[in-house]
């Protein structure tokens, strides 16, 4: 038996965009639906929101996103992810985790990831890769970008 697992990501009425984005930096095909078009009337206020969203690329690269119904319980504010001393500090639940097989792969997609970024750890040679870096996003979703152990040396 085969599984994939792809990372479904959660926005309050920001999916489109951080789709939009995520397409920009991993490239890949975008599916965009909206509450709309699955039948809600256009005049309700979620009715031009994402309903399903996800951009999936032929490196195997996926992600899925929507935006949580208006009515939905308010998300809890949000945790700065930092490093110190060492360590990551975070109160987080999920990171994204990207790995490929070169340096160069992966210093191409963190640059453009970084973009209004918040740096919690610099890409760069880490103890146990050759290109590892974190960061949060400018919508708020951390990354953890490294080159994949088995390819390292």
């Amino acid at each position: 038996m085969a599984l994939t697992t792809t990372t479904h990501l959660n926005f309050r009425g920001d999916a489109r965009q951080a789709l939009e984005f995520y397409q920009s930096v991993f490239g890949g095909h975008l599916t965009v639906v909206a509450y709309g078009d699955f039948g809600m009337p256009k005049e309700l206020p979620d009715a031009d929101k994402v309903v399903f969203g996800q951009v999936s690329a032929e490196n195997g690269f996926s992600i899925a996103a929507y935006d949580a119904p208006s009515q939905s319980p308010a998300a809890p504010a949000p945790t700065a992810t930092t490093r110190e001393n060492g360590m990551t500090l975070t109160g987080e639940r999920v990171f994204v985790a990207v790995g490929g097989d070169t340096a160069e792969e992966i210093s191409a997609l963190w640059d453009k990831l970084s973009a209004d970024a918040e740096i919690v750890e610099k890409f760069g040679p880490s103890a146990f890769s050759p290109g590892f870096g974190m960061l949060t996003d400018q919508f708020g979703v951390t990354w953890v970008l490294q080159v994949n152990a088995a390819h390292a040396g």
